[in-house]
């Protein structure tokens, strides 16, 4: 039964041998067909964004920014990334271009931008232990370093394809020797020189066409590996290069034998010019201008530096040489470790003629004059002159009294002026001519600290003004501010009120001449920010600072009889000392002092001096120019028992003249005036060794008014006796007391 079984089973089919082998080439054919799909793919990805090769006609011509004072000659800086001349193909010796090619690339003249025999010799080469070879064409290498430098330093077959792609495109578009031409515009030479005409001038001070077989073959063997192969520091692999350089032109019939033996037998003899240093002129003023560019006029790091740019900024080299020469002859005064900023601006059009930064910039770029690396500094009594601007503007007359006995004690903060010299009670004008503390911290107490600090930051003050911290001691001037700042909020005074933004450029350009930045127009960056008649009535004020006998400023006085309104500030125990001023040319900014501040200035250290110095030299030989009248403000009485501050008289009310209520400073300063109740209270003790028997008068006390210390009492006609002669050297002042004159 079992074998019966096993019979009648039908036979099983025998399949054909050639069904296995379709199979197999069908499923070979599918999976060729996706993997084809999916490298074309791969490929339309990788090319589909390759960038425009038009561009490559003025990427090799890339372009530094260069900086000009505003004589639009004087060339102040070059910013560039890289050192780069572009020079012409007849401007290249014939030995860098046969060489070059001999090196690089030989068959470039007849591979289409990818030389596949080329790529077959160096795998075969470097499989074989041969010395290792790269393959990439002179096109190749060009479109690296230009279209796709962006991915340089990406190693990838992505990369490969994209370069091979745009080479073959690029071998279309230019012909071969424009192609080699812009190859040698733009390769890497090392020490920061890209393009041959660079390189040739870096190493051998010379052009490249004046270049010898031996120069031309050190050059050529650099960009293998522009680090390693420089001849500066590596000198024993840049010979080793340049002979290998020269094996090869003596190879492809570029030189002779003789050539080459002549070529190989030099020892390098290289003549260096180093590379220009960015900066050429005034390092802090020009970085300083660096820095706004990008920080404030919206221009890139990589327009700056490549998009040859013209930038024609403010400075005068006149004035900034007079002005080096001021600060220089201070420091010398003065001694180390101290140092002096100072700033020069135009106020009609806020530009920056002058600006000193510190003494070496090597040493610290620390800017001292726009703040540049630090915060700032305190400007002393100079902040004073904000307070009563304050006042002023409220109706409150320069020729109010106040209370300027030392010491005083003023809502629990106790002070005293400086050397604790009692000024007694006299006006705001006078009180600010000697820089009384006492006076100035009432009057501030009285209007409220707020105002100040909303007048200073009106008139051109942008640094932090902290009113909850300082209180009432803010107009002693103890919060940091700039030297560049305070000079533009003086300025704002000299403009009648009306502030002009400051700054260091006058216009951009850019590399096709078009005028991107233009602050030619003052107006566009003006704004009336106090009344004219409030400005002029602070600046007939301050000229009692450096025009009358107990003015603390008087050294600012200018030998052309050019009127000057001004105010010194002192800090605590002479960590600083500095003067800002102006005429209706120029707004000065002068700072003094030690840049860490540990060390003290010499107690009645002025820098006036430095003013009038740099004033007398800009100004020699020109008529003094004065400052436009305004009507006297609408002032109103003012009193207030509190802080001690009481209405002036009816001879010096709205209405009478300016100059008279204002000028040196008034009758009481000089004495004797009839009906002046200033007479008798303007006594008290003279500032600076004058003798106090100047300040006596004659007339009545101004009701109301405590008498003045040594002043007349009874009958109201007794001339007042003068105090003692100031002059003492400081040291009665407690510790810790800010504000000095």
């Amino acid at each position: 039964m079992g074998s019966r079984s096993m019979k009648n089973r039908p036979a099983a089919k025998k399949k054909h041998p050639s069904t296995g082998v379709l199979a197999v080439l069908g499923v070979f054919a599918v999976v060729l067909m996706a993997g084809g799909i999916a490298a074309f793919s791969l490929f339309s990805s990788w090319t589909s964004n390759l960038p425009d090769i038009e561009k490559l006609d003025g990427l090799d011509a890339s372009k530094p920014s260069v900086l000009y004072a505003s004589d639009g000659t004087t060339v102040l800086a070059r910013f560039q990334l890289k050192n780069r001349t572009p020079v012409s193909g007849v401007q290249i010796g014939s030995h860098v271009r046969s060489g070059t090619v001999a090196t690089e690339d030989e068959r470039f003249f007849d591979h289409k931008g990818v030389d596949l025999a080329g790529i077959a010799r160096a795998t075969l080469n470097n499989l074989t232990g041969g010395q290792l070879e790269g393959a990439s064409t002179i096109t190749q290498q060009l479109v690296r370093n230009t279209v796709l430098a962006d991915e340089m330093d990406e190693i990838s077959l992505r990369r490969k394809v994209r370069e091979a792609v745009l080479s073959m495109q690029i071998e279309q578009r230019y012909s071969k020797n424009d192609i080699l031409v812009m190859y040698l515009n733009t390769i890497n030479y090392g020490s920061g020189a890209y393009g041959i005409e660079a390189a040739s001038k870096r190493y051998f001070s010379k052009s490249a066409n004046e270049l010898s077989v031996a120069e031309s073959a050190l050059l050529i063997g650099i960009p293998q590996s522009p680090t390693y192969n420089n001849p500066i520091d590596y000198p024993d692999n840049a010979l080793a290069r340049r002979n290998l350089v020269l094996s090869r032109m003596l190879k492809n019939d570029v030189i002779t034998q003789g050539e080459y033996d002549q070529a190989v037998a030099e020892p390098l003899q290289l003549n260096e010019t180093p590379p220009a240093d960015e900066v050429l002129a005034y390092p802090y003023f020009t970085t300083y201008v660096r820095s706004l560019l990008t920080s404030e006029y919206g221009i890139s790091e990589s327009d700056l530096m490549e998009g040859g740019l013209t930038v024609t900024t403010t400075i005068d080299p006149a004035l900034q040489g007079v002005a080096e020469q001021a600060a220089a002859a201070k420091v010398r005064q003065v001694g180390q470790p101290f140092d002096v900023a100072m700033t020069v601006v135009e106020p009609s059009t806020g530009y920056i003629r002058a600006l000193v930064g510190g003494s070496d910039y090597a040493k610290s770029q620390i800017n001292l004059a726009t703040g540049q690396g630090a915060s700032g500094r305190p400007s002393g009594s100079a902040f004073k002159v904000f307070t009563l601007a304050a006042a002023i503007e409220e109706g409150i007359s320069p020729q109010t009294l106040v209370d300027c006995s030392s010491p005083a004690t003023v809502d629990g903060y106790t002070l005293q002026n400086y050397d604790n010299i009692n000024y007694g009670t006299r006006s705001l004008s006078r009180a600010l001519a000697v820089s009384s503390n006492t006076g100035f911290v009432r009057l501030t107490a009285s209007i409220g600290a707020n105002k100040v600090a909303d007048m200073a930051k009106r008139l051109g003050v942008s640094s932090k003004l902290d009113v909850g911290k300082t209180g009432i001691a803010l107009t002693l001037g103890t919060e940091n501010v700039t030297p560049l700042e305070m000079t533009q909020a003086y300025a704002t005074i000299a403009t009648q009120g009306t502030r002009v933004e400051t700054t260091p450029i006058m216009t951009v350009a850019d590399a096709n001449g078009r005028i991107i930045v233009d602050n030619g127009d003052a107006s566009k960056r003006s704004s009336q920010v106090l009344s004219k008649d409030t400005a002029y009535a602070l600046e007939q004020a301050m000229e009692g600072v450096v025009n009358t006998y107990e003015g603390t400023g008087q050294q600012a006085r200018l030998q052309n009889g050019q009127v000057v309104a001004g105010k010194t500030g002192t800090t605590e125990q002479y960590h600083d000392v500095s003067f800002y001023g102006f005429t209706p040319q120029y707004a000065v900014g002068v700072w003094c002092g030690d840049p860490s501040n540990q060390a003290t200035l010499t107690p009645g250290t002025n820098v006036a001096d430095v003013f009038s110095a740099f004033m007398n030299a800009a100004l020699k030989g020109k008529q003094p120019v004065p400052f436009v009248k305004q009507p006297v403000p609408a002032y109103k009485p003012y009193s207030d028992e509190k802080y001690r501050l009481y209405a002036a008289s009816a001879a010096q009310s709205p209405g009478a003249d300016a100059g008279a209520q204002n000028n040196a400073t008034d009758a009481d300063a000089r004495g004797g005036a009839a009906g002046g109740a200033n007479g008798a209270l303007g006594t008290g003790n003279a500032p600076n060794g004058a003798n106090g028997a100047n300040d006596a008068g004659t007339g009545g006390t101004q009701p109301g008014a405590p008498p003045a210390n040594g002043g007349a009492g009874a009958g109201g006609q007794g001339a007042g006796t003068g105090g003692a002669s100031g002059g003492a050297s400081p040291g009665g002042r407690p510790p810790g007391s800010p504000g000095t004159p």
